[in-house]
């Protein structure tokens, strides 16, 4: 399973999404996209947008099939068969 967790640092809602992967031990690759500049971030703030048309965070995606927007821990439990 691949898992991409697209965040930025200071938010809470991220914190808690990236715990909830951590405490259930998921393996992920995190994104910080405040982090990013130019046009890597360009790319990444495309990335979520084709998940997340908002572009809110978190944004989780699952296998390049299943896209969490924000913090819903029943979705994002769903979507890793937890």
């Amino acid at each position: 399973m691949h898992v991409v967790l697209y965040a930025l640092s200071t938010c809470g809602w991220c914190k808690r999404a990236k715990r909830l992967l951590d405490d259930n031990d998921v393996e992920y690759e995190l994104i910080y996209v405040d982090h990013l500049e130019g046009e890597e971030k360009d790319a990444v703030v495309a990335e979520v947008a084709k998940w997340n048309p908002r572009r809110s965070f978190p944004t989780l995606v699952v296998d390049d099939r299943i896209g969490v927007a924000g913090f819903k821990p029943e979705q994002i439990k769903e979507a890793l068969n937890l």
